[in-house]
Formats: structure tokens, C-alpha cells, sequence
């Protein structure tokens, strides 16, 4: 058994789009729009197989995003090395992102940055 997708709800589904194609070098469909309804969504493939569907609709509620928080905490995405964590960590803060934390070394081992999207969502970066 696998995970299938991950889905996420954005107010602006063309910027997230181009957020996950440019930063994490995720490759979009054509996207999907139910007229009757106004849902839209992509789907961003990744390497390896993983999935993150990103999905717009009318009159979503716009909540604040804590990072301490029950439910969805995180999306981590491997970047293969330590060099590239820093370098996409700059990468991503140069471009005017807010670096929650790192690149660090964790306790448990991991050698992370983490990072908040284009809509308040946290975005782990490790090796």
C-alpha cells in the first residue's frame, strides 16, 4: 500500500502551480475545472512517483495556519543532499519566502530547512 496524492487547497491555484514546477521541479497536467460546481485543481507529479493535487473552488474560508496545530502539519520533499537543502533553502529565502527554521540537523537525524509557501503552509526540505 502507498500513498496515492496529497491535496491541498489554494486561493491561488496558477501561483501554487508555478510555486511547486519552479522550486521542487514538479510537472503539471493540464488541470481540471468543473463548470457546474467552479472546482479546479492540478495535479503536480514529482520523481518517483509521488503526487500533490492542488484545488481551488468558490467560497473557501481563508483560516490562519499556525504551525503548532492538530491535522496537517507538513509536506517534506528530498532534495537528494545536504548542498542542495542549503542551496534551495537560499534559493527560496533570496526569493523573499520566510525560512521557519535551519537547515539544521535535527535530533532525530534528519538534515532539514523548512519553509513557508506562497499561503502560509509549512514546507520541509531534507536531504
Amino acid at each position: 500500500m502507498k500513498i496515492e496524492h496529497v491535496a491541498m487547497y489554494f486561493n491561488d491555484l496558477e501561483k501554487a502551480r508555478d510555486f511547486f514546477v519552479k522550486y521542487f521541479a514538479g510537472k503539471a497536467n493540464d488541470g481540471y475545472h468543473n463548470p457546474n460546481t467552479g472546482f479546479r485543481s492540478f495535479f503536480i507529479s514529482f520523481d518517483e512517483g509521488s503526487r500533490l493535487e492542488i484545488m481551488n473552488k468558490p467560497k473557501m474560508d481563508n483560516l490562519a495556519k499556525p504551525l503548532n496545530r492538530t491535522g496537517y502539519a507538513h509536506i517534506a520533499f528530498s532534495v537528494g543532499s545536504v548542498e542542495a537543502v542549503d542551496l534551495l533553502t537560499s534559493r527560496l529565502r533570496n526569493d523573499g519566502f520566510e525560512v521557519a527554521s535551519g537547515p539544521r540537523t535535527t535530533g532525530d537525524g534528519y538534515y532539514e530547512s523548512s519553509i513557508i509557501d506562497i499561503e502560509g503552509n509549512q514546507i520541509e526540505i531534507t536531504v
